[in-house]
């Protein structure tokens, strides 16, 4: 366990609020001041420090260690230069897998929220985890790879295997002298008599263990692909699921469970694994990885054991239930051929009551088609009339009637506007020629112009005497001298 707070969302140090507490007093010179009561300012207190400090991480000195019958712990954390009151209650204790209070003159590590008692005004830290310093290596180591495990999916929900619900045996790896096997034999002993167990011993603990848990998982793993026949060609006893069980201890003393090679070789076995390691309290890697955690040796073996006497009793319940409904069945199949006999009759009168049933069929059938033709001919009447009246011959003879009227009233249309067209162009032919220059000229006069240019003369002045001029008449053109000039 680190010594500083670690990176894992708790806060140490001072913040600055981000809005004032309610309580607080504020001063201005144009409002009365509130005046608080001193529970009104403790609490204040107790919120602005739990606000601000959040949980924080802390080593020191036990002293003055107080364990009431309530199961909380109040006590001194101190280190040589300051101290600080702090309180444990019991949930924190449990949690914390405290069995024994600490010591005074221990030296812990604490995770703890700063606050405030309220009613003695005392600055107070409320203890949510403690644990000895000289442990705090093996939890962090602990943390790390559990964490790293994790990360890699091997305590994923959907990898766990669920056990055989009648396995044909149980293999056990625990120690031979330890009070975990005699539990998981006495359980299995009095659950499942006849199911057989095959143990390989290891040491539990120490600097042996991890190498010896290695060396009995690889060996199950073998003779379960070698069909339970050894390298010696001997024969054992098939399973179907493994146990590995120890009893409870300190952190130390369940270490060997917290190796990284036996987590991952559990993960590859061939077979579930079950994890009865310690007390309920206990937490090990193999906990995590197997596919099944028991909290204690006792209760794995139940897990992975049948209740023959529950079987039994089971199978007499089944027996009863099974002999009673073969009973029922039989009264109801008795009772059903019984009215099968009753109306049973001759195939004569079977013939007969069809060959009635067929006649009044076909006299309902025929009623019925007649009844729907009448019906389909009174619907049919009037879209029949309706497309008489809609005869393509009279349509023609009515449709040939009117285009001979619209021809006769276009032609006298088309006369009548040639008509009116030819008068318009007469009219506007007659008043053409009364403006056209050639009119006036057929009258006597005639257009001057001179001869080189062709342009109009309209004074005198404009043809000197000696100038050659173009003179048109109404039947040709005269080109002249002028000899002089009369104004």
């Amino acid at each position: 366990m680190p010594s500083q707070a670690p990176k894992d969302g708790f806060t140490a140090g001072f913040k600055m609020p981000t809005h004032p507490h309610p309580n607080l007093w504020h001063y201005s010179p144009m409002t009365t001041p509130t005046i608080l009561t001193v529970t009104q300012l403790n609490h204040s207190v107790r919120d602005l420090l739990e606000f601000n400090y959040g949980r924080v991480w802390l080593r020191g000195e036990i002293s003055n260690m107080s364990a009431p019958s309530s199961g909380h712990l109040y006590f001194t954390l101190k280190d040589d230069q300051a101290q600080v009151r702090a309180a444990m209650f019991k949930g924190a204790r449990l949690a914390a897998r405290l069995q024994a209070p600490p010591r005074n003159g221990q030296q812990v590590i604490i995770r703890a929220k700063v606050s405030l008692y309220a009613p003695r005004g005392d600055y107070q830290l409320i203890v949510e985890h403690l644990e000895d310093a000289g442990v705090g290596a093996l939890q962090q180591a602990f943390e790390q790879l559990k964490a790293k495990l994790a990360a890699e999916g091997l305590f994923a929900a959907e990898r766990k295997r669920e056990l055989p619900a009648n396995p044909r045996g149980i293999a056990v790896v625990t120690s031979p002298s330890g009070a975990a096997i005699r539990d998981i034999l006495q359980v299995l002993a009095r659950r499942a008599p006849s199911l057989p167990v095959t143990v390989f011993p290891v040491p539990v603990q120490g600097v042996e263990a991890v190498p010896a848990l290695l060396n009995a998982l690889q060996h199950i793993n073998q003779l379960w692909q070698n069909q339970f026949i050894d390298a010696a060609g001997a024969q054992h006893a098939p399973f179907d699921v493994v146990l590995l069980a120890r009893g409870g201890g300190s952190l130390e003393d369940l270490w060997a469970f917290n190796d990284e090679a036996l987590a991952r070789l559990i993960t590859t076995m061939p077979l579930p694994v079950v994890s009865g390691v310690g007390h309920e309290i206990d937490f090990t890697i193999c906990d995590f990885v197997a596919d099944l955690r028991a909290p204690t040796p006792s209760a794995a073996a139940e897990l992975v054991s049948t209740d023959q006497a529950q079987w039994r009793g089971q199978m007499v319940m089944l027996l009863e239930r099974l002999t009673n409904a073969m009973h029922r069945q039989q009264l109801r199949q008795r009772q059903q051929l019984l009215q099968w006999a009753q109306r049973l009759r001759g195939p004569q009168r079977l013939l007969q009551e069809q060959q009635q049933r067929l006649d009044d069929i076909s006299l309902r059938l025929n009623n019925v088609m007649q009844r729907t033709l009448r019906q389909r001919r009174e619907r049919f009447a009037p879209w029949q009339a309706r497309l008489m009246s809609r005869d393509p011959a009279r349509q023609l003879q009515k449709l040939s009637t009117q285009v001979q009227q619209l021809s006769t009233r276009l032609n006298s249309a088309m006369q009548r506007r040639l008509t009116l067209s030819r008068q318009q162009l007469t009219h506007l032919v007659q008043q053409a020629q009364a403006v056209s220059p050639m009119g006036v000229i057929a009258r006597g006069y005639a257009i001057v112009s001179h001869a080189d240019s062709g342009e109009l003369i309209r004074s005198v002045n404009a043809s000197p005497p000696g100038s050659v001029v173009n003179i048109q008449l109404i039947d040709g053109h005269l080109r002249a001298t002028v000899l002089t000039k009369d104004v």
